[in-house]
């Protein structure tokens, strides 16, 4: 009686009554009589001779007849008719043993026959359930049962044998590294005989988390495997970015089998999810296309479909549900009815289900992480000795998809572009590693790149911190209960997020300790082709971008190199010209336990993309002049370049004005509700720690915006002008941090304002958020820059996408007739365009829209499971703006978020080699060099159409190249 209790009170469905109500949704009452109630089902049954099912349920056992023609007694039975193929009428009469209790005309309708394919796998969250390393060894256990099963089952009917699909590679890699030759011939046999088949992706990806780069560089192992993958699986997050479509395509992958966990946290049938058919054909830009079928069972069940409906219980409770599953996939409007698979939500009907095949997926328990069973295999053999149809078949993924694609392909729905994510606030609930992994990204390209041209093939390096930076994308980021901290299980959540965050950490670490390496080998085999020249030493400027840019440089001059009090100055080798430089010196008393020299700060004018320009450290009259400290006027401080003026409202703590000098033009747009660049802080009204709240909790107005405040008590720590710009420091105090260090800088000959934003977070388990916001003068967004694509308001979006948040790779463009602006984020990849939403389903505005104010959702503690329950210490922000009068928006979007994540690279270099130099370089303004790599150069372009472009490869060899819209190209032969 407790446990009844306890589970009635706490207002999630549980299986019980997730099937009771699905049998309610899918019979008809015929007779009441004295608290006696009849419900009929005609259901898409069919045996082997020829007759179909009718399912008669009684609250008291009775004997039904359907008169003429079949009878059982009992309170649930089966009565069987000859099969029709236009509707008919039967008397159906309920006795008891005082005589007909009722009766009552029905009417059997001609039903589909069903081809189901049961996809037996276990979802793959590397932690939630346990530990990390616990997860993954059990799924290694779990192979060796797999193939335990595959063998014992050898010799049954070939649709009911024991299949498994590998829903992630990752554990199928591993386990072949770790079991004997013999086991590991027969797991590939098995491969080859379609018994088992292993799945593409590594693990579940928050896709928009993944760099381009890195997306592709995860499907690697494709080949791995002594067999072909030709499918993939993405579980439980619900969405994925638009650049898999091609990822996928160029692995050798046409199938995709999603299932969406919306968890009460997605509404995507209000935004059109109720029109996506399925399958559905995915193209991408590109042309590209996948295969798709997603389960779509709402608020929660996705991948445990089959379990819902018995599959992983008994023949009998199968038996019982999936026809009726069936029948109501086929006429009924879907949901059926609030609560049917899963948490209470809205009813919206969508139209039914067209074809009579299905994609079952099930599971060995009703559970994450759980390991294969004989049931299913089991059900289907009974099944299908019991009945003609449906047929069950054990099958592996791509077994489905070869089915439709033989029948259905030309007949099927052509969706296209991003099918953005509705988990993707998840990922500012760790803003400090995340942010981590993000620069690691960017240096991770530089760093191969520079090996590369040193001679150093340094691939494997590069592919292992990849690995390490994806399996922080990976979308399990913390334990079932992550405020706990136990040794095991889903309450070990201080365990699996310091796993977690230590890995971004490590990531981060390997990518710099690379790049580190690569400076300096790169400056060594420049040093090699030098001549001994007159400057005491050289700096080699390098520009990891593909065009050439004017940008500061940020170099180490060690004491042992040139004594820090010998002057210098910096003389650019092209020109005989001197560059104008700052000087910050690492004072050993300070800072014993560093190198110690001189921090050298300078703008390098045209250095080319892919190339670099000698800067030469010759002896100076002088030392280099101290900063300039500006004069505040009273509650403004400003700063500018040829470029900006920059004007800081210190009583109301946020940037006032910038003034676009070429254009003559205000970009801040005054009139807007927040200040640019202001902390913006939310609390929100709900209790924390209670596993998957957020999902039952619906926000249709402000009620639960428990608070919202700004940063205030802003203080003036710096303004100063040096010899290469003028930078502003400001601190202030707000809720959520003990405080916020905002620094602007402009420097000379830039056309880029650089902003960057320090937070002490507090720690805590409340419901919160932190916005920045950034209201320009300029209308809606137009282009937005998306992992393999480029997003904007009249870019097609798969139908269900989210459309309060936006998670971004690094830029937004605003382009009107007169002036283009181009807004780019390092670190914090969420956006909200034009309003914050609350962040509860369906996720109403809280402020009036505002099309050119963009919202960067730098961090938040919204979810109550899965993800860290709080975050807390010190976190970098860093973004950048610029405008250009008639610049193309997708262009200016990438020129300045070069400045965040391709900086300029200073190589001290010993000798003096050539002035400068163009290793590689492509002649179309829309196609990006991402990198170079042993014997490849990588593109990206992001024309809207398919373009044709010359790579001038390292060598000066040259390539014609055409790429599709979107899309990416690799090209060989990069040595010398």
């Amino acid at each position: 009686m407790t446990s009844r209790l306890l589970q009635r009170s706490l207002g999630s469905p549980d299986y019980d009554g997730i099937r009771q109500a699905l049998r309610d949704d899918t019979s008809t009452p015929v007779i009441s009589v004295r608290g006696l109630e009849v419900r009929v089902a005609v259901m898409p049954l069919f045996t082997h001779d020829g007759r179909q099912a009718v399912r008669v349920s009684s609250t008291e056992p009775l004997t039904h007849v359907l008169v003429g023609v079949d009878s059982a007694s009992g309170k649930d039975v089966t009565l069987l008719v000859p099969e029709v193929d236009a509707p008919r009428e039967f008397t159906l009469e309920c006795r008891d043993d005082a005589g007909v209790v009722g009766s009552a005309r029905i009417t059997v309708t001609p039903q589909r026959k069903w081809s189901v394919f049961v996809v037996h796998h276990s979802h793959l969250d590397i932690g939630y359930t346990d530990p990390q390393g616990t997860v993954l060894r059990h799924h290694l256990d779990y192979l060796d049962a797999a193939l335990r099963l595959a063998e014992e089952t050898a010799s049954w009917p070939d649709d009911a044998k024991f299949r498994w699909t590998v829903e992630s590679s990752m554990p199928a890699l591993k386990w072949l590294a770790a079991r004997p030759a013999e086991m590991v011939e027969a797991f590939k046999e098995k491969g080859r005989e379609g018994v088992i088949e292993v799945t593409a992706l590594p693990f579940q990806l928050h896709t928009e988390a993944c760099s381009t780069e890195e997306l592709h560089r995860q499907l690697r192992f494709t080949r791995h495997f002594g067999f072909p993958v030709t499918s993939a699986m993405h579980t439980d997050v619900p969405g994925a970015v638009v650049g898999l479509v091609d990822a996928l395509s160029q692995a050798g992958v046409r199938y995709l089998a999603a299932a969406h966990n919306w968890a009460g946290r997605s509404v995507p049938y209000l935004h059109g999810g109720d029109k996506l058919t399925r399958p559905f054909r995915w193209r991408a830009p590109s042309g590209n296309e996948l295969l798709v079928w997603f389960t779509d069972t709402p608020h929660g069940m996705a991948y445990m479909e089959g379990n819902t409906v018995g599959l992983t219980d008994s023949y009998e409770l199968a038996d019982d549900l999936l026809p009726r599953y069936l029948l109501a996939l086929a006429t009924r409007g879907y949901p059926y009815g609030p609560g049917t698979f899963g948490w209470q939500g809205p009813d919206a009907p969508r139209e039914p289900y067209e074809l009579d095949v299905l994609h079952l997926r099930v599971q060995g328990a009703h559970a994450d992480n759980a390991g294969p069973s004989i049931v299913p295999a089991s059900i289907a053999r009974r099944w299908n000795e019991e009945w003609a149809y449906p047929r069950l078949r054990s099958a592996v993924n791509s077994d489905f998809f070869r089915h439709v694609e033989e029948r259905y392909l030309d007949r099927l729905a052509v969706h296209e572009g991003d099918w953005t994510d509705w988990w993707a606030d998840g990922l500012g609930s760790g803003a400090r590693p995340l942010g981590y992994v993000r620069r690691a990204q960017s240096a991770l390209r530089v760093a191969e790149t520079l090996h590369t041209l040193a001679g150093a093939d340094v691939t494997e390096e590069i592919d292992a911190a990849y690995d390490k930076v994806a399996l922080f994308n990976e979308h399990t980021w913390g334990a079932a209960n992550p405020w706990e901290d136990a040794e095991e299980a889903g309450d070990s959540g201080g365990l699996q997020w310091t796993r977690k965050s230590s890995g971004a950490y490590q990531a981060q670490d390997d990518a710099a300790d690379l790049l580190h390496a690569a400076v300096r080998r790169f400056a060594a085999a420049l040093s090699e082709t030098g001549t001994e020249g007159g400057a005491l030493t050289s700096f080699a400027v390098f520009n990891p971008a593909t065009r050439a840019r004017t940008d500061v440089v940020h170099a180490f001059l060690p004491r042992d190199v040139v004594g820090v009090d010998v002057p210098i100055a910096l003389v650019d080798a092209r020109t005989g010209e001197t560059v104008p430089h700052h000087e910050e010196f690492v004072d050993p008393d300070d800072w014993p336990t560093r190198p110690i020299g001189r921090h050298v700060h300078a703008v390098v004018r045209d250095v080319p993309g892919f190339g670099y320009v000698r800067l030469d450290v010759v002896p100076g009259e002088t030392q280099a002049p101290e900063p300039v400290e500006l004069r505040e006027l009273g509650d403004n401080a400003a700063i500018e370049n040829e470029f900006y003026r920059v004007a800081y409202d210190v009583r109301e703590g946020h940037i006032r004005s910038i003034f676009d000098k070429r254009a003559g033009r205000e970009l801040v747009n005054g009139d807007a509700a927040a200040g640019f660049g202001q902390y913006v802080y939310d609390q929100y009204a709900t209790a924390p720690h209670f596993n998957h709240l957020s999902g039952h909790v619906g926000a249709h107005d402000r009620t639960l915006l428990g608070d919202r405040a700004i940063g205030k008590h802003a203080t003036i720590t710096k303004c100063q002008r040096t010899a290469v710009g003028e930078k502003l420091v400001v601190e202030l105090r707000g809720k959520g941090v003990d405080w916020i260090r905002t620094t602007i800088e402009l420097h000379y000959g830039v056309p880029r304002l650089d902003l960057t934003y320090q937070l002490a977070k507090q720690g805590t388990p409340a419901k919160e958020a932190v916005f920045l916001a950034f209201p320009f003068a300029a209308g809606a967004a137009t282009a937005w820059e998306l992992t393999g694509g480029v997003g904007g308001p009249d870019v097609p979006r798969v139908p269900g996408s989210a459309e309060y948040m936006l998670p971004i790779r690094h830029w937004i463009a605003f382009e009107d007739p007169e002036l283009t602006i181009a807004w780019a984020t390092l670190e914090a990849p969420l956006v909200q365009l034009g309003t914050i939403h609350m962040p509860y389903a369906p996720f109403p505005p809280t402020l009036d829209q505002e099309d050119g104010t963009v919202y960067s959702w730098a961090l938040n503690n919204i979810w109550d499971t899965n993800f860290p329950a709080q975050q807390q210490g010190e976190t970098t922000f860093r973004y950048a703006v610029t405008s250009e009068t008639g610049a193309q928006g997708r262009r200016l979007g990438v020129a300045v978020a070069a400045g965040l994540t391709e900086p300029f690279v200073g190589a001290l270099v010993t000798d003096s080699p050539a002035a400068t130099e163009t290793y590689a370089s492509v002649d179309h303004p829309d196609v990006l060099i991402t990198s170079i790599g042993k014997d490849s150069v990588r593109l990206q372009s992001l024309a809207a159409e398919p373009v044709e472009a010359t790579v001038t490869m390292p060598g000066d060899r040259t390539v014609a190249v055409r790429l599709p819209a979107c899309g990416v190209a690799v090209i060989g032969g990069t040595r010398s």
